[in-house]
């Protein structure tokens, strides 16, 4: 692939937020998704999406990867569910969300799928887990805080000093914010603005969906 075409392709510079709280998940992302690396394409663009009654997941990468491997996960799980009669629990689904990104990556194509992801949901015992899977398909479960994108610096700062354990949801929703909005102040690749979900035994939640405006002087 020559340097023309790799900057050509559709990225998301992206700020991606994963929270462990002592009563379930937050997640968060901003919106901006940029064309190579000199134009903003899109400015409401959500990066994090549920995917069906107990999963939700967070993009950093090539929006069409984002978009396929979003498809078939929930498609997977589908039949995984029909065929087992039970319901996969949140582990299982990043291993299918790893297994997919593995093979994605290793098969030989023009435009392979180069996702990292956080993937995130509550099991019927009413536990909510969340993971990190790179883009190579490494899997690893966030047992505090993780960030992903092009604003991953300036995150990683702010939680590693405002983090504390056994924080609740309502704090990590707060958290998450904030990180969010100190990313997007110094990123280039990241803003416009954020999308929050929070997962707990009571379910999926969108907790904040909040735009970010810009004012011309």
């Amino acid at each position: 692939m020559d340097d023309e075409l790799k900057s050509s392709l559709l990225k998301s510079g992206t700020s991606l937020v994963a929270i462990a709280c002592r009563d379930g998940v937050v997640m968060a992302s901003d919106r901006q998704v940029t064309l190579g690396q000199s134009m903003v394409s899109n400015k409401d663009f959500q990066k994090t999406n549920q995917i069906n009654d107990y999963l939700v997941v967070s993009w950093a990468g090539l929006v069409s990867g984002a978009q396929r491997l979003s498809k078939l996960i929930a498609a997977e799980l589908k039949l995984k569910e029909l065929r087992s009669r039970t319901r996969p629990n949140i582990k299982q689904s990043a291993n299918l969300v790893a297994s997919l990104s593995y093979s994605g990556i290793r098969r030989m194509s023009m435009v392979p799928d180069i996702v990292d992801t956080f993937a995130g949901g509550f099991d019927e015992d009413g536990s909510a887990t969340v993971y990190h899977i790179g883009t190579d398909g490494s899997l690893g479960e966030v047992n505090d805080f993780d960030a992903s994108g092009s604003g991953r610096t300036f995150i990683i700062g702010y939680l590693e000093r405002n983090y504390k354990k056994n924080i609740s949801v309502k704090e990590g929703v707060e958290l998450a914010k904030e990180s969010l909005l100190s990313s997007t102040q110094r990123d280039v690749y990241s803003g416009y603005g954020i999308d929050i979900f929070t997962i707990t035994k009571d379910g999926i939640k969108k907790a904040v969906s909040q735009e970010l405006v810009t004012e011309l002087k």
